[in-house]
C-alpha cells in the first residue's frame, strides 16, 4: 500500500528541456545574481522522499502548469 499526495499549480509550466534536471542540486533557471533560491529545494525534497523508499515526479506542460506527485510506501503496522 502507498500513499499518495500531488501539488497541482496552472502557473507558466516547466520547459521540457530543463525537466531532466529540475531535481539536481542547485539547478535554477533563475539569471545569476538574482536572490532568489539556491536551486536546493527539490533536491532536498527528492532524497528525503527517497530515502524513505518513495518516489517524486514531476508533469508538466508549458503555458498550463505542473504537477508533483510524491509516492511514499505506508508505514508498516505494528502489532
Amino acid at each position: 500500500m502507498t500513499t499518495r499526495l500531488e501539488v497541482v499549480d496552472h502557473g507558466t509550466g516547466i520547459d521540457p528541456a530543463n525537466l531532466s534536471r529540475i531535481f539536481d542540486p542547485f539547478f535554477t533557471t533563475r539569471p545569476a545574481g538574482e536572490r532568489r533560491g539556491t536551486g536546493l529545494g527539490l533536491s532536498i525534497c527528492h532524497a528525503i522522499i527517497t530515502d524513505h523508499g518513495g518516489t517524486l515526479t514531476v508533469e508538466s506542460e508549458v503555458g498550463k502548469g505542473s504537477t508533483f506527485r510524491v509516492e511514499l510506501p505506508a508505514a508498516p503496522v505494528e502489532g
